[in-house]
C-alpha cells in the first residue's frame, strides 16, 4: 500500500518551482514520498533521489517501481559530500530536507556537499532546503548563481 504524503511534505512539494520536463535531485530522500509526489504532479519529469542510508533507498526503490520503470524516477545510495554521478544531465534545482550534511552542524561537511550540488546544477540553479516557509533558498558563497 503506497503510503501517504504529510501535510508538511506536500507544502514543501508544493513550494518547489515545478514544471513539466524538470530535472530535480532530492539530497536525503527517505523512503522517497517527495520524489514520487514530484515525477506524479508533472509531465516528462525527471527525480534523482539520494540518500546515504542503504534501507532507505531499498525501500523506496520498493515503493516506487512504477515511476522508476517509466523513467521518471532513479535512486541512489550515496552520501551527498562523495555522490559521483558521471553521465548525468544537469538538474534544474535540488532540495533537502532535514540533511545533516547541510544543517550547519558540519562545516567541512556541508561546504563539500555544497560543491557537489553546485557542480550538479545548471547554470543558475538552486538549492531548496527546509528552515523557511516551508522552504528557503541556500546561496553559499561559490555556489554558482
Amino acid at each position: 500500500m503506497a503510503q501517504k504524503i504529510s501535510n508538511r511534505l506536500a507544502e514543501i512539494v508544493d513550494a518547489l518551482p515545478l514544471k513539466n520536463g524538470i530535472r530535480v535531485l532530492e539530497v536525503g530522500c527517505g523512503t522517497g514520498l517527495a520524489a514520487r509526489e514530484i515525477v506524479n504532479r508533472v509531465e516528462n519529469g525527471y527525480v534523482l533521489a539520494v540518500d546515504r542510508s542503504p534501507k532507505a533507498i531499498a525501500q523506496a526503490t520498493k515503493n516506487a517501481q512504477k515511476e522508476i520503470e517509466k523513467g521518471a524516477l532513479k535512486f541512489v545510495q550515496a552520501k551527498i559530500e562523495a555522490l559521483e554521478l558521471p553521465g548525468e544531465e544537469p538538474f534544474d534545482f535540488a532540495f533537502a530536507i532535514r540533511v545533516g550534511a547541510l544543517d550547519g552542524r558540519h562545516p567541512e561537511i556541508e561546504q563539500e556537499a555544497l560543491k557537489k550540488i553546485s557542480g550538479l546544477l545548471k547554470k543558475n540553479g538552486k538549492l531548496f532546503i527546509d528552515g523557511g516557509n516551508p522552504l528557503r533558498e541556500l546561496v553559499p558563497e561559490g555556489f554558482k548563481n
